[in-house]
């Protein structure tokens, strides 16, 4: 079995579009538009049996539209296929409504991308946000790191992780895009889980095969950060790790099952 924890999705009108953004701003080709079915297409090729979709809200205003998407590409897709994670913004007013609404239709989480979202991630007004959370048992998939910016670095993560050291907290690329020394160094032995996604093409295997390690098998989870990646090529990076057993099958599924009670 094959859950894919980190997957983007748009409305077939404007996923070409918001690919291209995506591709833009990592200055780098995108395997594919961001569809609903070229996910599937492309996740077919490997026998993905989950996916966990989700998209972010570039400001307050976008919220509730990004969010009734991924509520309804999950009512739409076939039975046990998504799991939806929402977005949310720090100037959204009424976030602790819309994450009740957005839970009670069915989704297991949220989004952050704080590079798109232009906010730092340990930011106080975050913080009742992350409480809210806490208390919905909601875990919160969070963009980490990136060398260009400060807004999501594995240090302030570990802020986070401090303030709020019962929050379910998903730190994207093994915990720091291009920043995997830092994710190392403030983030390992922390109660928080990383995913593979957007890593595999850059870190050495001997260094990716160190963090795992040294973190925990049991806080990895497999993600292909689609549409940027095609599974089949994240797939062949993801068997470099050597993985075999229980700690493949946990890094492919079962830390995803626990993690959202699935």
């Amino acid at each position: 079995m094959i859950i894919d924890f980190h997957a983007h999705i748009y409305p077939e009108k404007i996923a070409a579009k918001a690919s291209r953004a995506i591709g833009e701003f990592y200055n780098a080709p995108m395997a594919w538009s961001g569809s609903v079915d070229q996910l599937l297409a492309s996740g077919a090729k490997i026998g993905v049996d989950r996916y966990v979709v989700h998209s972010a809200a570039t400001n307050a205003i976008q919220v509730e539209a990004v969010n009734n998407f991924i509520i309804s590409a999950c009512r739409a897709a076939p039975e046990g296929k998504f799991t939806g994670f929402g977005t949310m913004h720090p100037d959204f007013e009424d976030f602790e409504a819309e994450l009740k609404r957005i839970e009670f239709a069915g989704l297991k989480g949220i989004k952050l991308h704080p590079d798109f979202q232009k906010f730092q991630i340990d930011a106080p007004e975050m913080d009742p946000v992350y409480e809210v959370l806490t208390e919905l048992d909601m875990p919160v998939l969070v963009h980490a790191g990136d060398a260009r910016f400060d807004f999501s670095g594995p240090k302030r993560i570990a802020h986070v992780l401090d303030k709020h050291p019962d929050l379910k907290l998903i730190a994207a690329h093994m915990g720091g895009y291009t920043e995997w020394q830092a994710a190392s160094e403030y983030l390992v032995n922390r109660k928080v889980w990383f995913d593979t996604s957007s890593t595999l093409w850059k870190l050495p295997v001997p260094d990716a095969q160190k963090l795992i390690r040294e973190h925990g098998i049991e806080w990895i989870l497999f993600g292909s950060d689609y549409p940027m990646w095609d599974h089949e090529d994240e797939w062949k990076r993801f068997e470099q790790l050597g993985l075999s057993g229980s700690d493949k099958d946990a890094v492919l599924y079962k830390n995803a099952s626990l993690l959202l009670g699935l």
